[in-house]
């Protein structure tokens, strides 16, 4: 195993795997998975007559980086390996670059659309492929889309279909799956085997040279009072006040602690209610209280200016799109008070005492002569951007040769970064020109990221698996990882929950890998069985609850002014994905405005323009439109925006596959025929 470079430690997981047997290899962050990977899928090319190798991975821009960093510079010479994502045209037809591949790279809904699709050239059968290595395969649980994959895979598998792939999983660490006792641990490790069809292995032999390679951080508590007075948050909670009073709370109807997640989720509650009882006062008043809210953490969590900017954002566009009495009294609140929140917000007196001590964490490590870098980790894409500014503008940081830049997901919409912006962020970070990441999660899993010798962890309520993850982003020696949070605070808590339960999977996982190998075959089939089983279940049910009434008897309510503006029979689905109205009398009822720039193109449509509800001033934004086969000009509509009035009264859903009404296929045909009569006759 020398021609890889492997470790002995690397060596030992993988000998089972290497016979053929289906395996999940269980190594730490900065372990070397997929290197051992990478020698597995070589030894299976080499002796498998007809050898297809799929890489599964569950991020985009892991596409890449796997085939650039590991695949290619191994086993490109010899092998045709080709990388396909979202982002190139090789999706389209996926089948035939399976079929002529000796190694794919892609993301797993990539598999699954081409397991689904009928069509020859986009279509792959799980026969077609001998070995699907799956990275990052705790995700294989629920209705995640490696577990649909793995479904079809187990229930082959028990009709007794052959052939099948031999399983490669890759996991920092699968988690308890929310379990606080070993019993339920390994049931959990138990289901996660039987997912992916495999056995679990770690390294035990060689687990001191683990030890040695992939080191431990030093774990810091940089704890820190509560401010001892704020008189900017006691302001907002008193305009919380003005609108609680304002909107008569039903009686039967209670709010937690504001300032709070759970506040925040009883006004999400609180804003469906009041659509579906038609009462827009209650549920504009719950959405603008879930605005206070948020900036109440963010006052918590950053700067009382991030708070207040947050506020002055969302409110600079209410004055153009007031239809009500209600409008303008929330209007009014935040006018009235918004001079005395400037004033607030500017006095350094009351800023918050978190941020003093991030600077010190960050002090510690950096310095004008000091060869540092490091991840510093919060929870939202907006808390990225104020601590990024925050950096920027501190003399102290500057100083000190900070470079900071933001890394979180891709996607669409100025909070997201593009794959190439990722890419080059990861880059620079990589050469030097940039020594300070601040990233949402995106960062802790799969990224190819360098040895960080900080990694802080600010503002965080997460899982065990996150935690690891994260941690083991600080893989130089003598390494620090800190813990920046409030006196008594939840993040604590948690972070010391999470040491029990990283030490908790361990058990549970010895515990599976001790029971005698007929047992554990007979267990996983049990539960496979019964997965299968329940699978069924849910699909029916939803099949039902799909079918629970006629599309002709539901009516679309723009959620902010509640105007009927369409039919439910009105929506067709385009390619499983896109819900557009085909009702010309539709257009009456929107307004169009800029056009939509996405970072990838599309094989049979273009984005249009953003649509918004043309009611008076209520533009609420609807979605945009989409140019199909370059002819038929639709409306792609967002459930979330909508209201549905059924026969059974109003409701809300956040997802198109949540509504409980068949939406038939699209056909282009029938709407060229109906379109363009003339043509057709």
């Amino acid at each position: 195993m020398a021609d890889l470079g492997l470790y002995s430690y690397q060596e030992e997981v993988v000998k089972r795997a290497v016979q053929g047997e289906n395996i999940i290899i269980w190594l730490p962050t900065g372990g070397g998975k997929t290197r051992a990977a990478v020698y597995v899928a070589k030894r299976h090319l080499e002796t498998t007559p007809h050898a297809k190798v799929v890489v599964l991975v569950n991020k985009v821009h892991l596409v890449d980086q796997h085939y650039t960093k590991e695949f290619d510079p191994h086993l490109g010479c010899k092998y045709k390996l080709v990388p396909v994502s979202g982002e190139c045209d090789e999706k389209d037809f996926f089948g035939n670059v399976v079929r002529d591949s000796d190694l794919v790279i892609c993301t797993a809904q990539i598999l699954e659309n081409a397991l689904i699709n009928t069509e020859q050239n986009k279509h792959v059968e799980l026969s077609d492929i001998t070995l699907l290595i799956i990275d990052e395969c705790h995700h294989t649980h629920k209705e995640a889309v490696y577990n649909k994959i793995m479904r079809r895979y187990v229930e082959k598998k028990l009709r007794g279909e052959r052939p099948l792939p031999q399983i490669l999983g890759l996991t920092a660490s699968p988690g308890t799956g929310g379990a606080r006792t070993l019993d339920k641990a390994v049931e959990h490790v138990l289901e996660i085997c039987a997912n992916l069809d495999s056995a679990i292995v770690s390294s035990k032999t060689y687990a001191p040279e683990l030890k040695e390679k992939v080191p431990r951080p030093i774990k810091k508590f940089d704890i820190v009072d509560s401010r001892s007075e704020d008189p900017f948050g006691d302001r907002l909670k008193w305009m919380m006040q003005q609108i609680h009073e304002f909107m008569d709370l039903p009686a039967d109807f209670r709010l937690r602690q504001i300032g709070t997640q759970e506040y925040e989720a009883d006004v999400v509650v609180l804003e469906q209610r009041g659509v579906t009882d038609s009462n827009r006062l209650l549920a504009q008043c719950a959405l603008h209280l879930r605005r206070y809210n948020d900036a109440l953490l963010i006052n918590d969590t950053v700067r009382m200016m991030d708070a207040y900017c947050s506020l002055e954002d969302f409110y600079s566009t209410k004055n153009s799109t007031a239809i009500d009495g209600t409008d303008f009294f929330l209007l009014g609140v935040f006018q009235e008070n918004q001079v005395e929140l400037m004033r607030l917000a500017r006095d350094s007196r009351f800023e918050n005492p978190k941020m003093e001590q991030l600077q010190s964490t960050l002090l510690r490590q950096f310095g004008p002569c000091v060869n540092s870098r490091g991840i510093l980790f919060c929870k939202t894409r907006k808390s990225t951007h104020y601590l990024n500014d925050w950096v920027v503008n501190n003399r102290a940081l500057q100083k000190a040769g900070i470079k900071a830049a933001i890394l979180t997901g891709a996607g669409n919409g100025i909070s997201y970064m593009t794959q190439n912006e990722q890419v080059d962020t990861i880059r620079n970070f990589r050469e030097g020109t940039l020594n300070l990441l601040i990233s949402t999660s995106v960062a802790e899993e799969g990224l190819d990221i360098p040895e960080c010798n900080l990694v802080v962890r600010y503002g965080l309520v997460t899982n065990e698996i996150a935690q690891q993850q994260a941690s083991g982003r600080a893989r130089a020696r003598d390494s620090v990882y800190s813990v920046v949070a409030q006196a008594g605070g939840r993040e604590v808590r948690r972070e010391l929950t999470n040491e029990y339960l990283e030490e908790l999977t361990g058990k549970a996982i010895n515990q599976v890998q001790g029971i005698s190998l007929q047992d554990f075959r007979i267990k996983i089939t049990d539960l496979q069985t019964q997965a299968v089983i329940c699978s069924r279940l849910a699909e029916n049910l939803k099949i039902k609850k799909k079918s629970r009434y006629s599309a002709a008897n539901i009516q679309l309510v723009c959620r902010n002014c509640f105007k009927p503006v369409a039919s439910g029979s009105d929506i067709k689905l385009i390619d499983n994905a896109h819900y557009v109205n085909i009702n010309p009398e539709f257009e009456k009822y929107y307004k169009a405005g800029g056009l939509v720039v996405l970072d990838r193109s599309f094989e049979d449509w273009e984005p249009g323009r953003v649509i918004s509800c043309s009611n008076g001033n209520c533009n609420k934004d609807w979605g945009f439109e989409m140019k199909y086969k370059k002819v038929a000009l639709l409306p792609n509509l967002a459930i979330k925006n909508f209201a549905l009035e059924t026969p059974e009264g109003r409701t809300t859903v956040k997802k198109w596959k949540d509504v409980k009404f068949t939406v038939d296929e699209f056909n282009f045909s029938d709407y060229c025929t109906d379109k363009f009569p003339d043509l057709f006759d």
